[in-house]
């Protein structure tokens, strides 16, 4: 008992550990008006069927000040209001253009080739990839354009605040935090290029212009649903630079708007992620003994079961659930996340878990991810067009 007690806290120390390297890493851009010389911005939002989100989206982006940029929308074939409503907001303001997306070409994600067109029509050296449920703050856009500048970095990403009001997203939606700051240090991601050392939020990219084309874009994970995940792989895949930044008080966005959404989407993205089929039983191993089989064993300790526990044992199990509960509540007081997701962290960890096994099922029947009314596209070819 006292080595399986071990194996416990030490699976649960390590993405503990790494999470609190990563607090001192993981920092927003400074606060301060931008450098004289910051570079202009094209702002890229793709949308399909965003009428409740797309106003908000751009008029978040307009009321930036002290930088110069532009706002591109493309319509990618929505069947509500999303167009009329970007028009108006373009008629009143000329840095807003209204782009009508194309018909999909076959092995394209949707996402992917709205955010390909749109780089195509941007006019500025930096483009900003925003998902049209993001809001920005006002000082967004140049504080991004300086920690870009600052860094040297080629590609930038970071989290937004995620705002979550029902059960399933105050349960799941924190775990993002918890999975790129636990299992991906940030010290050695800048050390190195490797790609595998590389993560993003696809919510919101920040990218120089020519570098972008020079790793080939969207087009080259133009199948993908995760682009947070891909874009900076294949950045460093093409010897390029990305870094990572605290959007917390840059940006907010509410991911999904119901249970089923919620579910739907983490299964999305999770066979690129911790579904992928060489690391879905490593991480399944590391979640369930590091985050979960400590709270379990709780009961039996209690109960004296199969014998009186040791003091030894007791201390295992206490620093155990300490260390799986550290990061959760770390990312409460710096995030500003919800502390009933924290609280019920196992039970979290155990549903994210299930999705990934769930999304992995599916794949192997052959059973494509619909999201927004179209499957994800399969390709035989990773080539850029």
């Amino acid at each position: 008992m006292t080595l399986f007690l071990a194996i416990c806290l030490a699976l649960a120390l390590l993405p503990a550990l790494i999470f609190l390297v990563n607090l001192g890493a993981y920092r927003p851009p400074p606060l301060g008006e931008p450098p004289g010389a910051a570079l202009p911005l094209s702002v890229l939002i793709p949308a399909r069927d965003e009428e409740l989100l797309i106003g908000d989206a751009v008029r978040a982006v307009l009321a930036n000040q002290g930088i110069e940029f532009e706002v591109l929308v493309l319509d990618d074939h929505s069947g509500d209001a999303t167009a009329e409503i970007v028009e108006a907001i373009a008629s009143r303001d000329d840095r807003v253009r209204l782009i009508a997306g194309a018909a999909l070409p076959p092995g394209w994600c949707g996402k992917q080739y709205a955010c390909w067109a749109l780089a195509h029509e941007a006019r500025h050296p930096v483009l900003v990839f925003l998902d049209a449920d993001v809001r920005l703050a006002p000082d967004a856009l140049g504080r991004m354009s300086a920690f870009l500048a600052a860094s040297g970095a080629d590609l930038a990403s970071g989290i937004p605040h995620q705002e979550t009001l029902g059960f399933l997203e105050k349960l799941l939606i924190p775990l993002i935090h918890f999975v790129m700051l636990g299992f991906m240090p940030i010290p050695s991601m800048r050390r190195t290029r490797m790609p595998s050392l590389s993560a993003g939020c696809g919510q919101l990219i920040v990218a120089r212009r020519d570098s972008y084309f020079r790793a080939g874009g969207h087009a080259a994970i133009r199948a993908s649903w995760h682009d947070g995940l891909q874009m900076p792989r294949l950045f460093r895949a093409a010897g390029l630079r990305n870094d990572l930044f605290d959007a917390t008080d840059l940006a907010e966005c509410r991911l999904y708007q119901t249970a089923r959404d919620v579910w739907n989407g983490l299964a999305k993205n999770a066979g690129e992620a911790l579904a992928a089929p060489r690391l879905i039983v490593p991480m399944t191993t590391i979640l369930l003994g590091g985050q979960i089989l400590p709270f379990l064993l709780i009961v039996p300790a209690v109960a004296g079961w199969p014998r009186p526990w040791s003091a030894v044992e007791w201390s295992l199990l206490a620093c155990a659930v300490c260390a799986a509960w550290l990061p959760r509540f770390a990312a409460v007081a710096r995030f500003r996340l919800p502390l009933a997701g924290a609280i019920l962290h196992p039970l979290g960890v155990f549903v994210l878990v299930a999705i990934q096994w769930y999304a992995l099922l599916r794949n192997l029947l052959g059973r494509p991810t619909v999201w927004k009314g179209r499957p994800q596209p399969i390709v035989h070819d990773r080539e850029t067009v």
